[in-house]
């Protein structure tokens, strides 16, 4: 096999190779990733691609690592570790964060990766809210606009540690987005795009579970009967009760690991934002 760019593999065969491990991923998916990050893949001596690694960085310092597929044939042959270390010679200095399916997490392990957390990923047919709609009193529920991205981005920083605003501005042209607003100041925010099989909500940035429950309730509602996930760590409390009673139970965990100190704020912090869900699995 030889190393090639993710650049010039053809979209219809990363759509395949996701579609052999059981991925949900359309082409359309694959076509966002390479857009918004790097990657190399493994081709054999006939061009057809049996895998591929891919980094998402965030400034110099920074890279989420995801899409890091091998074919069936060949994950007991040390194909991942190859495309990884692959990658790794792309990420020097940098500290990486990745979500690791079962499958991988051996293999993140034996490349220094650090368990953090787990992530739910919750997905199904989408069950009207049971829930009263948002109140508004002097806070505003309403749709982001582009003009909105600098006051999007530090909150979202609050909450993850690095400045993602031009992954956000990428997310927002292809997504709804709602943002709870308090004196023009942005307390809240989700968006929520087609992805897989229907729609991801995700981001979801908050204060606090009531702040999140408001700015998903919407994105429920309008997909009630249709397919809807999110990845979240949250797996208590009011805002994971309100993904659960919305039709988008626990389907599977992943594993959130890092490599390095990373810049993301103190888990339980009360005086910060939380990341209620994430981008993707892939993206953070």
């Amino acid at each position: 096999m030889t190393i090639a760019d993710i650049s010039e593999a053809e979209v219809d065969q990363l759509h395949a190779l996701s579609i052999g491990v059981g991925w949900p991923h359309r082409a359309e998916d694959w076509q966002f990733l390479r857009h918004v990050g790097k990657g190399v893949v493994a081709m054999d001596d006939i061009g057809r691609v049996l895998g591929s690694a891919m980094w998402f960085p965030h400034g110099d310092k920074f890279a989420t690592i995801g899409m890091v597929i091998t074919s069936p044939r060949l994950q007991a042959n040390g194909t991942g570790q190859w495309l990884m270390r692959h990658a790794f010679t792309h990420l020097d200095g940098c500290s990486l964060r990745l979500n690791a399916t079962r499958a991988a997490r051996r293999l993140y392990r034996s490349l220094g990766f650090v368990a953090e957390k787990t992530v739910y990923q919750c997905q199904g047919e989408a069950i009207a809210p049971d829930t009263p709609p948002f109140a508004p009193g002097e806070t505003i529920l309403r749709e982001i606009c582009r003009g909105d991205l600098p006051s999007l981005g530090k909150l979202d920083q609050e909450a993850y540690g690095v400045d993602r605003t031009p992954l956000l501005a990428e997310l927002l042209s292809h997504s709804k987005g709602l943002g709870l607003f308090c004196n023009d100041r942005i307390e809240a925010f989700s968006l929520c795009r087609p992805f897989g099989r229907g729609h991801l909500i995700g981001p979801v940035v908050a204060n606090s579970d009531g702040d999140a429950i408001a700015v998903i309730r919407p994105h429920v509602a309008e997909h009630t009967g249709r397919f809807l996930r999110l990845d979240t760590s949250q797996n208590d409390g009011l805002f994971s009760q309100f993904v659960d009673r919305s039709g988008m139970s626990v389907f599977d965990t992943v594993t959130t690991m890092r490599l390095g100190e990373l810049p993301i704020p103190a888990e339980g912090r009360d005086d910060l934002p939380k990341i209620y869900a994430l981008a993707s699995q892939a993206l953070g």
